[in-house]
């Protein structure tokens, strides 16, 4: 069987999982992120050796550990996760170019913000007209939805981590040549988690099924306006979670 250590930061939750079923199998709550508090409590877990992958956010300190404790461990990077740097980027693009238009301009990009997000194919032709009119302001918005699109279709096309190794490459050179500060810095993180990000490719599995756990610890830290005692808050989830 194999298994699947998915090690997730939001509140210190820390689930394992069973990677054929899917499943949540043995969770755990910690008080705190920090190095030092993490690699105590992974210092505790047994039959270390026997974990085969490690998939992470894009966390240097998670890696550290992972290669300390997890030696026999592929360390794979969340696809949400770096999918998520290259959406950070077409944000950050579109908010430079929308500050300087007219008010009326600006409240019609952040209206259609989502059209610039949301998959090109998966628009209806009114949808794609009105992106259209979006890129006519300014040819930054078009690189960068460029861009993102051929991310995208890279993460759906390639089949191995050998093809995306290449893919990948290709996409970074583009990225770093075309002129926008919001996509080179997206490229450099991309660089710094190569490996991990390449990885991916070959396993598929994700954190995607821990992710309704810290949904719930969210809830439940709202529903009682938070806790000041950390063991209550974590017998209530523990409890609420089984």
């Amino acid at each position: 069987m194999h298994t699947n250590n998915c090690i997730k930061n939001l509140l210190g939750s820390c689930p394992r999982c069973n990677s054929e079923t899917r499943r949540v199998h043995d969770y755990d709550v910690v008080k705190d992120r920090q190095f030092h508090f993490l690699s105590d409590y992974f210092k505790k877990i047994k039959n270390r050796d026997s974990v085969e992958y490690f998939i992470c956010d894009m966390w240097q300190p998670y890696i550290d550990l992972a290669k300390t404790y997890f030696k026999n461990a592929i360390i794979v990077i969340d696809k949400f996760h770096y999918i998520r740097h290259a959406m950070w980027a077409v944000e950050a693009v579109r908010k430079r170019v929308q500050k300087d238009l007219s008010v009326k301009l600006r409240k019609y990009f952040k209206r259609n913000k989502k059209l610039i997000l949301k998959r090109f194919d998966l628009l209806d032709e009114d949808s794609k007209l009105a992106l259209q009119v979006m890129f006519s302001y300014n040819s930054d918005l078009t690189i960068a939805h460029t861009l993102k699109e051929k991310l995208l279709k890279i993460i759906d096309t390639a089949s191995s981590s050998k093809e995306a190794r290449t893919l990948l490459k290709e996409w970074i050179r583009l990225t770093q040549n075309s002129g926008l500060k919001e996509f080179e810095r997206c490229a450099n993180t991309y660089i710094r988690y190569f490996n991990e990000i390449v990885n991916s490719f070959d396993i598929p599995y994700t954190n995607a099924c821990t992710e309704g756990f810290n949904n719930k610890i969210k809830v439940i830290k709202r529903n009682a306006f938070g806790f000041k005692n950390f063991e209550r808050f974590r017998n209530r989830i523990l409890h609420c979670c089984n």
